[in-house]
């Protein structure tokens, strides 16, 4: 046999095993890159979340002082038949659009009053002894409980019957 032959012989002995080698590599730099661009997916949607997470806790913050306004409002409203007709139609009309503002966020009040007080819902300030309701039940809101979504932003500050 001449040299080549055995060259040619040789190459085509190591040719499989080469071949296997070089495919169980390109099998592992793939799955490598599989990897990295899965944990690169994750790392994205992990700073999406955070980055939402922030800016919802910044709103919440800007949020709970506009519904300290609306507080505001309400009571002016409460007390203002003694002012001159223009200026009490004015600030129906500002609060009107504080609401507006609001209810465009997703936040809006929740009714209490009547309802099986929940401590989730109702952060009770009074307990009055009476026989009007049945003990448990709110008798009224002292202040407006909020939802923002599925969340409770604020709780409504309520009287209690016992």
């Amino acid at each position: 046999m001449t040299p080549a032959e055995q060259r040619s012989d040789e190459n085509s002995s190591a040719a499989p095993a080469e071949i296997e080698r070089l495919k169980q590599e390109l099998s592992r730099a793939h799955d490598m890159r599989l990897r990295a661009l899965a944990d690169f997916d994750n790392y994205r949607k992990r700073v999406q979340r955070e980055q939402d997470s922030a800016a919802q806790a910044g709103k919440r913050q800007l949020v709970l002082a506009l519904l300290d306004v609306m507080d505001d409002f309400e009571r002016a409203l409460a007390y203002a038949n003694a002012a001159p007709a223009s200026i009490l139609a004015g600030a129906r009309v500002i609060h009107q659009r504080l609401a507006d503002v609001l209810r465009a966020q997703g936040v809006v009040p929740y009714p209490s009053a009547g309802q099986p007080f929940d401590a989730a819902l109702h952060e009770a300030v009074d307990v009055v002894h009476t026989d009007q309701a049945p003990s448990g039940v709110v008798l009224d809101e002292l202040g407006r409980g909020y939802r923002w979504g599925d969340e409770v932003l604020r709780p409504a500050r309520v009287r209690v019957a016992q």
